[in-house]
């Protein structure tokens, strides 16, 4: 058993966990935290997906009910239909884009400081949208429609570019299309499942090659640390959002991402991922 290797699970585990479902860029972070650990290599960008599938895990269980109602109506109940058709219409852009772009991706953007400009970016969208008018026209999931899930999914795309956020994407992509902030946040958690399942599965079979018994245990202490982790955070950010904006995410976004480029442009850090 290499001790190093449980250390590292753990700690991205806990990464993974705390930041998947917030509008901080888990992507983003494990990269971060990949390079401060010197574990950055192939198999830590597969590692690092594998286990975005114990965060999403929490969101199955946090809605349960929801889940098990829908599957158990889906062949008489109408809206049961409409919801599972907003989620496939939603994951559908992330899926093909990232199948068209995936290795270029990785090539050029899996490194820490375009993460840091893309922190960056992303809170000062995040800023400006708050700073909106409400113009709230979809109260719940439920009065979606399927066009409404095809803006969020493209609006989801954009989380491609590592630091930009899936969460982050999706919930404030969604509030510029006229969903409420709840509405927002609970179709990003629901938009979790099949893209993270999706994402996991994809690359540990593309890169299976790379894993061997030994890395069983690491990945599983991941899994299981970013459920846990996960699942927390998803219960304090259902109740945060009743009565908070996203200007506090938006701030420590720049503010992480103008430490990471300042400490790579002083050369405290060697962040080339090398």
């Amino acid at each position: 058993m290499d001790p190093v290797a449980y250390f590292q699970a753990l700690v991205l585990g806990i990464v993974e966990g705390l930041t998947e479902f917030l509008p901080i860029s888990s992507t983003g972070h494990l990269i971060i935290a990949g390079q401060l650990l010197g574990f950055n290599d192939d198999k830590a960008k597969v590692f690092d997906i594998v286990i975005q599938s114990g965060a999403m895990l929490a969101i199955v269980w946090e809605y349960r009910v929801r889940f098990t109602t829908v599957l158990s109506r889906l062949p008489t109940d109408p809206a049961a239909r409409r919801f599972v058709t907003n989620l496939v219409v939603a994951f559908i852009p992330l899926a093909v884009l990232g199948l068209a772009f995936d290795k270029l991706i990785k090539s050029y953007l899996f490194f820490a400081v375009p993460v840091a400009v893309a922190f960056i970016v992303g809170g000062l969208i995040i800023l400006w949208v708050d700073r909106q008018p409400a113009k709230t026209r979809v109260a719940t999931v439920d009065d979606m429609t399927w066009s409404d899930a095809l803006k969020v999914g493209l609006a989801q795309a954009v989380a491609l570019i590592p630091g930009a956020s899936r969460s982050g994407s999706t919930i404030i992509g969604g509030m510029l299309f006229g969903l409420s902030r709840r509405a927002a946040t609970e179709f990003s958690f629901f938009l979790a499942v099949p893209t993270l399942v999706a994402a996991g599965a994809y690359s540990l079979y593309k890169e299976r090659a790379l894993f061997h018994a030994a890395d069983l245990g690491p990945l599983a202490v991941g899994f299981v640390v970013s459920f846990i982790a996960a699942f927390l955070c998803v219960r304090w950010l259902l109740r945060y959002i009743v009565s908070h904006d996203f200007t506090l995410f938006a701030w420590y976004r720049i503010a992480f991402g103008a430490v990471v480029l300042a400490t790579a442009y002083l050369g405290l850090i060697d962040w080339t991922g090398q």
